[in-house]
């Protein structure tokens, strides 16, 4: 009786999990689509989003990992500006979705 129970928790918290994963990946998809300014998709390639920038690199060939994404949004690289109004857990959605849109090592 309590392997059942146990194993209903377990598989309660996966979905939970799972539920969590899909809500972030989608608050990281709106960022990047227009949660900042200017929005990531105005500048980057991204299939998963539909953009089709061409100033920044195109994050379908790139395939940066979440702590790339992170560290290049913190502090900006090359033209690309630091975004400095989002916040931690914002940086951590768009970084999350960008690596796994990408198919990058989380």
């Amino acid at each position: 009786m309590l392997s059942a129970v146990a194993a209903g928790l377990l598989s309660l918290a996966g979905g939970l999990a799972c539920a969590a994963d899909a809500g972030d990946a989608e608050a990281g998809r709106a960022l990047f689509l227009k949660g900042s300014t200017p929005a990531c998709a105005v500048c980057h390639t991204l299939a998963d989003a539909g953009s089709a920038g061409t100033i920044g690199p195109n994050l379908d060939e790139l395939k940066p990992d979440a702590h790339r994404v992170a560290q290049a949004v913190r502090n900006g690289i090359g033209v690309m500006p630091a975004f400095e109004a989002l916040s931690d857990a914002d940086v951590q959605a768009l970084a999350k979705y960008v690596s796994g849109a990408t198919g990058a090592a989380q």
